[in-house]
């Protein structure tokens, strides 16, 4: 949660694109991390954090692409 509260301002308010690259991949890697270590023990849980994980995911892309063309 911290991880998403702190990309939003360094993309969007300080528009400092490369930390907030790095702030979206950890994001990414952690909710990646928790759907993996969640479906064994709570299927519906990881289930749940499925679409959060593809948003996660497209805001890394579009990131990254924003990074690539400056």
């Amino acid at each position: 949660m911290f991880l998403n509260f702190l990309w939003s301002p360094l993309f969007f308010g300080m528009q400092d694109i490369s930390p907030a690259q790095i702030v979206i991949t950890a994001l990414l890697i952690a909710v990646a991390g928790f759907v993996v270590a969640s479906r064994r023990r709570d299927r519906v849980s990881a289930l749940l954090f499925l679409p959060y994980l593809a948003w996660v995911a497209f805001a890394t892309t579009l990131n990254s692409s924003i990074l690539l063309m400056n």
